[in-house]
């Protein structure tokens, strides 16, 4: 356990040196919230990378894939068709070149908008960030027994508030460029040597039920749709990722990083959920079959060469921080930038804007961290945070790019619709008054249903949005 300890805490020592030497580069608003518009491609690949693969898919997704096996990349394939989408938007997001997802909606509908979608994101991406604190505590617990879960998601919570508060974008990015290179190569180098452990293919497929090498598997087709959906829609209106190409020095470069991210998710997505099918092979009882989003960690821990397993779960808890510290930051941003300079403090200097953004990181950590000791799934936390953040945000982000007659009223009313179906769907009130085959189902199909018809028919019942509106959208 040593070892373990050893490899984590070089870990940490390395992203604090990551933050400190990213302080003085931090001088401005755009500096903390958008890195100075300066960030190259590779750096864009890995923070974006590392950014969508965290908890959800290292341990809602693996805890999915132990159950039922390949059919659990249906989680996955929402985010790889988003990205086919986000090809086409990327280098029009950067030509928008602002800080947020509000300032968009602002932009192209109002400031109704604009403060509907600040919260949307704060109820998504706090939620996001929590299940890291959960996943970061797992780790802890499983190297560290005398340390509890619940005290674990403390610790971790400390160091992500700590280091995203020091240098904002900045720090997040060039901290994600190493951990994403980490992860990569040690997943990947791992999934051979694990399956060689187990027997090799052959074994495994005999050793599990004909279920988790199909297509659909156990899942129904409503299932299936049901994971992929609120995966697509988040990678659609990610606001971490519009930041991330608001964030980089070029349109060309905004472009060149999706494609480096696509081949990136494509591969490891895959091999996490392999990775997890492997595990399940190796351990179908015991400790972790009763808490299975523990599998990628449990499996390092006893089944790999203790070095590459120290690298492993290591690589692991690195991306848990780094995808805390994404989802931290960006509704700090919103804070900052679409309430604190937008409503109260318009005339605030550059250092008054830094001392009220590391505060506003320090009080949705503790928020977040709130949230994370209340959570039993993280597979259910997640489908919830990308539900509210699919149906209330997507649709509008979407139709301010590619629909010029969605109107301002009509965005309104889509993201409250989407959010109020998300947030109630499992409220006592759903259950009482709809049949339980409709309940009992996960909100994401109503929460978009509700959503999409608010948009299309306010939009067709009011006026058109001006040419002014659609100009920054409608180019390039």
């Amino acid at each position: 356990m040593n070892l373990y300890a050893i490899v984590l805490g070089l870990i940490v020592l390395t992203l604090l040196a990551v933050s400190l030497g990213r302080v003085s580069k931090v001088k401005t608003k755009a500096d903390y919230l958008v890195a100075g518009r300066s960030l190259p491609a590779i750096v864009l690949i890995f923070t974006l990378l590392s950014s969508w693969i965290g908890s959800g898919s290292l341990l809602a997704g693996a805890e999915n894939a132990y159950k039922h096996g390949f059919p659990a990349l249906w989680q996955a394939a929402g985010g790889w068709a988003g990205l086919l989408i986000i090809y086409f938007i990327a280098p029009r997001a950067r030509k928008f070149a602002q800080f947020t997802i509000p300032d968009l909606l602002e932009a192209r509908y109002n400031q109704t908008a604009r403060v509907l979608g600040v919260i949307a994101v704060l109820f998504a991406y706090t939620a996001i960030t929590s299940y890291q604190f959960i996943g970061g505590g797992d780790i802890l617990h499983l190297i560290f027994p005398s340390v509890s879960a619940r005290h674990g998601q403390e610790i971790i919570a400390a160091f992500v508030i700590v280091f995203t508060a020091i240098a904002g974008m900045s720090s997040v990015a060039y901290m994600d460029l190493a951990i994403g290179v980490l992860a990569t190569v040690t997943l990947i180098v791992a999934l051979p040597i694990l399956a060689h452990i187990a027997g090799g293919w052959p074994t495994i497929v005999a050793s599990l039920p004909a279920t988790h090498f199909q297509v659909f598997g156990d899942f129904s087709g409503t299932r299936a749709l049901e994971l992929f959906l609120p995966t697509c829609l988040l990678m659609l209106g990610n606001q971490s990722m519009y930041q991330k190409f608001f964030s980089a020095k070029s349109e060309k470069d905004a472009t060149r990083a999706v494609v480096g991210w696509f081949i990136g998710i494509l591969i490891l997505e895959t091999v996490i959920v392999a990775l997890a099918v492997v595990g399940s092979s190796l351990f179908p009882s015991g400790e972790v079959s009763e808490n299975p989003r523990e599998i990628l960690a449990f499996t390092a821990l006893h089944a790999l060469p203790h070095f590459l397993g120290a690298i492993m779960v290591g690589a692991i808890f690195a991306k848990v921080i780094s995808t805390a510290n994404n989802f931290l930051f960006s509704p700090a941003t919103n804070l900052i930038n679409d309430v604190y300079v937008r409503y109260v403090k318009p005339e605030a200097s550059n250092s008054n804007i830094l001392l009220v953004s590391r505060f506003l990181v320090v009080l949705l950590g503790c928020w977040a961290l709130y949230q994370s000791l209340g959570t039993r799934s993280v597979l259910e936390k997640a489908l919830y945070a990308y539900t509210v953040y699919s149906a209330a945000l997507t649709p509008v982000i979407l139709a301010a790019f590619f629909w010029r007659r969605a109107t301002a009223a009509a965005a309104v009313s889509s993201i409250a619709a989407g959010t109020v179906v998300t947030v109630f769907w499992n409220s006592p009130f759903i259950h009482t008054h709809l049949p339980e085959v409709l309940a009992s189902r996960d909100a994401i199909l109503p929460a978009l249903l509700a959503s999409l018809l608010c948009l299309a028919l306010v939009s067709l019942v009011t006026a058109p949005p001006t040419e002014e509106q659609l100009q920054p959208f409608t180019e390039g």
